[in-house]
């Protein structure tokens, strides 16, 4: 089968579980004998771009595809098509290398010229940062860092640059124009810009054969939506983390809207989860037998080995790793932290990660007088990931919604013990794990404890866990997606155009 996959993230341009479940299904796929074209829409740079093929649209127009019709634009986009360059050839952009990927074999990925900000707001560096701190006012970024520092707070270097980086995404600095190598503009605005790419895949992607268009998340529905219209090939959705999920009750309208556009314009949908698949049920009105639950997957043995590099310690370690988001629960993670030091002296916290609470969890942590205990260790990427893993001790999870969670699973693949939130959707898939409310903290030490404390405890949820996980592939979940896809196929042969529009 021929697939379109548009996706957010790819290794190693990552900030999270949906780029490790792209590159999982993707690489799956490929070894299951399916062609994959895998478009990303990031700013790509670096010699880390070896295995995409970054394209742009040139502005010599003598190759031109056909201009995609009013009907064929992504919803919204259509009245600012007269202002704005058709695509024309389509050409590798300058100056970086394009070259497969040595493990894929029918899988191709097109990068698509794009400075378009990281849509969790979770890139290498802290954001919002500015927002209001632990004691209720609003300070600026350098200064919050400073007095940190001044504490004895460890904080990573490079976080000072938060307040001048324009890609970190917050405030004024992460807004205005911007230009594509191919001389474009972009509105800084997240929502036009998703559109601008939505315009430039229908370009690129125009002249692919493809089967079946499989969308990742919201900032690439609107591509898929056009995509489907234009083509009439079927559109799967795949929710790996909605609104509600990052937001809370207090969900931005627009990002909402994208996302119920693009459920309902799909043919079939793809959860990630149960808990996902009753938030798209309740919350966006999606029928139930529309969904398929496609659970993620590991590969077990795709790790870094650093067990002999370990540093003995009288000290226990318990990690956080993962986006520190308001979705991830960092202060209910320093709120055990708290609890579990005043029985425990001996043991550290490493927060790993980025987003924009950083600053807030880092004072939280220097407030409750608990910042020499608590490293705070920035965003991690490749071998660092694994190596960190095992040095802990115990890796938490104390997500408020995860929908998924793919960060237990590479814990217990480094063969560290997990406590993670009952509100995940791993939760659903693994039976030996800790498990426990993220707003129970009290509960949540006292588990934290009594691995620490015992270890036939940890070697048992170590044992136990191993095995658990080496039934939890990508293959498996590659077979789902291939279901799904040929349930698409079928439906639109027998309802061509019902599942096409947009609700």
């Amino acid at each position: 089968m021929r697939i379109l996959m548009l996706g957010w993230e790819f290794p190693p341009f990552i900030s999270g579980g949906l780029g490790t479940a792209c590159y999982g299904l993707t690489r799956a796929l490929d070894a299951l004998g399916h062609q994959v074209l895998f478009v990303l829409p990031r700013a790509i740079e670096g010699e880390s771009a070896s295995h995409v093929t970054l394209l742009a649209p040139e502005d010599d127009q003598s190759e031109q595809p056909p201009a995609p019709s009013a009907a064929d634009e992504p919803q919204g986009a259509a009245q600012e098509s007269e202002s704005r360059a058709s695509g024309g050839a389509v050409s590798p952009v300058r100056g970086l290398q394009a070259r497969e990927m040595e493990q894929f074999l029918h899988a191709r990925f097109l990068g698509v010229d794009s400075p378009i900000l990281n849509p969790y707001r979770s890139d290498g560096l802290p954001v919002g940062a500015e927002q209001r701190t632990v004691s209720g006012g609003v300070r600026p970024p350098e200064e919050v860092i400073r007095a940190l520092r001044a504490s004895g707070v460890a904080v990573p270097e490079g976080w000072t640059a938060a307040t001048s980086n324009p890609r970190a995404g917050g405030g004024e600095a992460g807004r205005g124009k911007v230009k594509t190598r191919g001389g474009k503009d972009y509105d800084g605005d997240i929502y036009t810009m998703s559109q601008e790419y939505a315009r430039l895949v229908l370009t690129l992607c125009g002249r692919h054969e493809f089967d079946v268009i499989h969308a990742h998340d919201w900032m690439t529905y609107p591509a898929g939506m056009a995509l489907a219209r234009a083509t009439g090939k079927p559109l799967v959705a795949h929710i790996h983390s909605t609104e509600f999920d990052r937001s809370g009750e207090h969900v931005v309208q627009g990002i909402y809207d994208i996302e119920r556009r693009g459920m309902h314009a799909a043919v079939r949908v793809l959860a990630v989860s149960e808990l996902t698949r009753s938030i798209v049920t309740a919350r966006y009105g999606v029928e139930k037998e529309k969904i398929s639950v496609v659970y993620n997957g590991i590969q077990v043995d795709d790790r870094v080995d650093f067990s002999k590099a370990r540093i003995e310690s009288r000290d226990k370690l318990v990690l956080f790793l993962g986006r520190i988001t308001m979705q991830k629960g960092p202060e209910y993670f320093i709120g055990a932290a708290k609890r579990v030091l005043e029985k425990m002296p001996n043991v550290k916290f490493i927060v790993a990660g980025s987003g924009d609470m950083a600053v807030r969890t880092i004072e939280l942590a220097a407030a409750m007088g608990i910042g020499h205990k608590v490293l705070f260790a920035g965003f991690l990427r490749g071998s660092d990931v694994d190596r960190i893993y095992q040095m802990a001790d115990l890796y938490v999870m104390p997500s408020v919604s995860e929908p998924f969670g793919i960060a237990p699973l590479e814990a217990i693949r480094n063969d560290t013990p997990v406590l993670i939130s009952k509100t995940s959707g791993v939760s659903e898939v693994l039976r030996h794990a800790l498990k426990v409310d993220f707003w129970d903290v009290e509960e949540m030490a006292n588990k934290i404890l009594a691995v620490l404390r015992h270890p036939p405890l940890s070697q048992m949820l170590r044992k136990h866990g191993s095995m658990e996980v080496r039934r939890l592939t990508w293959e498996g979940a590659a077979e789902k997606c291939i279901e799904a896809y040929e349930r698409s196929i079928e439906a639109m042969v027998h309802h061509p155009q019902a599942d096409t529009v947009v609700s």
